[in-house]
């Protein structure tokens, strides 16, 4: 049996190698399923412990990170340049200081991703690691093993790879597969990855491996660092011998007897880096002999071999031709810039978020004006400049709606806030909305609900609350476009699959105003079931720490205001009202000992590459607590870019205040 396995693993990894590094699958993807399920079968059948090279342990139970380790040698940063008189004195200082010897150079894409460095002892991969602060790294391995680009064991070829080999590369996600993971997670209320970067850096530092292995995460290996017993003489012989070993690089690589073929070559991406099905934010121009390399050296910060030469950030120029307004599932009212469209990073562009009625007056945004939008890398086009200089008199200055452009009626404005809100709870745009949250993966998990089918359902009159929902039958459901028996089938299933979803799902779920995970775990931890919760006052609720007065009465007002919805709820056999039915998370497992642990935090502003739920997820499996407020227990506010009045409220408290940098940095240790 033992040389059956090792067969079967053999042929697993030379699928792999097939489909995830050359991208040409010799078998469907059923087929490869099958042999992994033989595989998993034989291996549970033998009582001889599995490698961790097998193709089956790519997932663990659960990344441990934390750990710092030192770089074999730093991941010094690029020195930038941003045009062609910047590169030619590159090229001037490179040659200056080799006293005129004829070099060439290698130029690669500038991947807009996550730097990380691989370890493989005898050909198995041990060790994966951030660049961190370029001396020290965070162990991701658990991570880094998900990606199916990243072979666990190397290829064995005529050349032995070394006993110590460390690579390193960049991670990053797919362009197109960032658009499906943020349209997923607007759909389930969560704000979407601002750039690829920012979703592959806040993929690989999840706590749960099994959470990183579901995102679309790839590899492209740009060089090796250290191999133990082997020389090469240039940088392009050493990529040669990667590829070999298995080890994904990228394709777009030249070598180059002059700088002006280097400047050829960024003007040829400039332009067909929009093809790519990956960003890219510029070239990296590198010295290809590792003698001269040696012989340059590096300052403190850059190596004097290597430069990376940027592109510009994108823009275009446009005219907005009319401003709508979208009604969300609060009621807030959002205006949109509809464009005329334009080609702007290699996507048509027809639509910008104007954000919110402040945001117009501040930029003084007309119909009819020109504007000139950005998309340096991101996803979301932003207005960066409106062309007043280029007005003809026949622009017309927008004035915010008074009421609601879907229900009609009128809007309510606040003096402590800028959103301008639609208060009718049967507004149908806010009803289509609140049910995708519902529906939503962090809510109550009904897969096949999706918006079209939720337009349709609230269209047609089927649906007029989330309680509603669990009327559905499946006559009635198929006759939907797109829909049938099948499909129609699986959700209905699915609907009722959600009446014993944890009672803190449903809480959340229920879209009350300012209760988001955190502070529906919080009042579940306290109160254990929605009737106990529908019978407290604003007292009792604001008796928890971190949750304050503003909080505690939407939760009162929501319970009084929506007793027929929750009696219907109810009606419908939903788990979560009585204290012996409903379902309450378990609770944490024990965490090892860290900063977190028995410390009270508070998440405000964006945090780069990790939403504020996700830090909240990462805060607490470390054994720390989440409050929504800030409060005299608070032990740390965590404030990322754009903190107001939380920010505000720990300074005049005097709670330490740690920034984003410093909290993923915290993130780090487990000790300290």
């Amino acid at each position: 049996m033992r040389t059956a396995i090792e067969d079967l693993r053999a042929l697993i990894r030379q699928h792999e190698h097939k489909y995830y590094i050359e991208n040409q699958p010799e078998i469907s993807d059923a087929e490869f399923d099958v042999l992994m399920k033989k595989l998993e079968a034989l291996e549970a059948a033998t009582d001889a412990p599995i490698p961790s090279d097998s193709p089956t342990q790519r997932v663990g139970g659960g990344a441990v990170l934390g750990t710092r380790i030192p770089h074999r040698n730093p991941m010094l940063s690029l020195n930038n340049s941003y045009n062609e008189q910047e590169l030619r004195e590159f090229d001037e200082r490179v040659r200056r200081l080799l006293e005129d010897i004829p070099v060439e150079y290698v130029t690669e894409l500038k991947i807009d991703g996550l730097g990380v460095s691989l370890i493989y002892e005898n050909g198995v991969l041990t060790r994966g690691l951030t660049r961190g602060d370029g001396e020290y790294g965070e162990d991701i391995t658990d991570n880094l093993r998900t990606i199916r680009s990243v072979p666990l064991r190397l290829v064995e070829t005529e050349t032995p790879f070394p006993t110590v080999l460390e690579v390193r590369g960049e991670v990053f996600i797919p362009k197109d597969r960032l658009n499906d993971i943020n349209v997923q997670r607007e759909a389930e209320g969560e704000p979407p990855f601002a750039n690829p970067r920012n979703a592959a850096a806040g993929s690989l530092r999840l706590q749960n491996a099994s959470i990183t292995a579901s995102r679309p995460l790839d590899i492209f290996i740009y060089t090796l660092n250290h191999a133990e017993g082997v020389e090469f003489a240039t940088h392009t012989a050493s990529l040669e011998l990667m590829k070999r070993w298995g080890l994904k690089c990228n394709q777009h690589t030249d070598c180059h007897k002059s700088i002006e073929d280097v400047q050829n070559y960024y003007e040829r991406w400039v332009t067909e880096r929009h093809e790519l099905r990956y960003e890219t934010d510029g070239i990296v121009v590198k010295v290809d002999r590792f003698s001269y390399q040696h012989e340059l050296g590096a300052t403190a910060k850059y190596p004097r071999w290597a430069i990376a030469y940027k592109f510009n950030a994108q823009q275009a120029t446009t005219t907005i031709e009319r401003i709508d307004v979208q009604v969300g599932r609060t009621g807030v009212l959002t205006p949109v810039g509809i464009l005329e469209p334009v080609t702007l990073a290699g996507a048509t562009i027809t639509n910008a978020t104007l954000h919110n009625e402040q945001e117009i007056q501040t930029k003084d945004i007309r119909i009819g004006d020109r504007i000139v939008l950005e998309r340096a890398g991101d996803v979301i086009p932003k207005i960066v400049e409106v062309l007043t200089a280029d007005r003809t008199g026949n622009e017309i200055a927008f004035v915010f709606p008074d009421r609601c452009p879907v229900c009609d009626t009128p809007v309510q404005r606040t003096e402590d806030e800028v959103a301008v809100r639609c208060v009718n709870m049967a507004c149908v745009a806010q009803l289509k909305r609140r049910i995708a949250h519902y529906a939503s993966r962090n809510a109550l998990q009904i897969e096949g609900l999706g918006p079209a089918t939720i337009d349709q359902l609230v269209d047609k009159e089927l649906v007029r609350d989330v309680a509603d929902l669990y009327a559905l039958e499946v006559e009635p459901l198929s006759k939907l476009d797109r829909m049938g028996v099948p499909s129609a089938g699986n959700l209905v299933y699915q609907i009722e699959q959600s009446k014993t979803a944890p009672v803190e799902k449903v809480l959340f779920g229920l879209g009350i105003f300012h209760v988001g995970e955190t502070v529906a775990e919080l009042l579940i931890e306290h109160f254990l079931s929605l009737d106990v919760l529908s019978t407290v006052t604003p007292e009792e609720i604001e008796s928890i720490d971190g949750i304050g007065p503003q909080i505690a009465e939407s939760v009162v007002n929501f319970f009084s205001q929506n007793q027929s919805l929750l009696d219907n709820l109810r009606a419908a056999g939903l788990h979560c009202f009585k204290v012996e039915t409903a379902s309450i998370r378990p609770e944490a497992s024990a965490v090892t000992a860290s900063f977190f642990s028995g410390k009270t935090f508070v998440v405000t502003g964006s945090l780069e590459g990790m939403t504020r739920t996700e830090a909240s997820k990462e805060i607490k499996a470390r054994g720390g607590k989440v409050a929504s407020s800030v409060t005299s227990k608070t032990d740390y506010l965590i404030a990322g870019e754009g903190a107001g009045s939380k920010y505000a409220k720990a300074v005049e408290l005097d709670i330490p205040i740690i920034g984003a940098a410093d909290f993923f940095e915290k993130l780090q240790h487990r000790d300290t």
